[in-house]
């Protein structure tokens, strides 16, 4: 699954970049991947435009997609913030 990543766009693969993407895995046409969120009060809108960019993703790559959310732990958390803060290019 990871060199299948160069397909995505770049929003998808700079979430991946910032360990957003954990535990991606593939099974019989499915992909199962986590979504490390950095908050746990990370507005529902956000969380699903992140969740859907994923699956689509993944369905572009001719898959089903199962996206579990985690919260980053303290030490990931700064890593991302460090990183987003050098790299953010905003949605779209």
């Amino acid at each position: 699954m990871e060199l299948a990543w160069a397909t995505a766009s770049s929003n998808e693969k700079f979430t991946v970049e910032l360990g957003m993407v954990r535990d991606i895995a593939e099974k019989d046409g499915e992909v199962s991947l986590t979504l490390a969120l950095p908050l746990r009060g990370i507005p529902a809108s956000i969380k699903d435009y992140l969740v859907d960019r994923l699956r689509q993703t993944v369905m572009k790559l001719g898959a089903k997609a199962e996206v579990r959310i985690a919260e980053m732990n303290q030490e990931e958390r700064l890593a991302f913030l460090a990183m987003e803060q050098v790299n953010w290019r905003g949605f779209g």
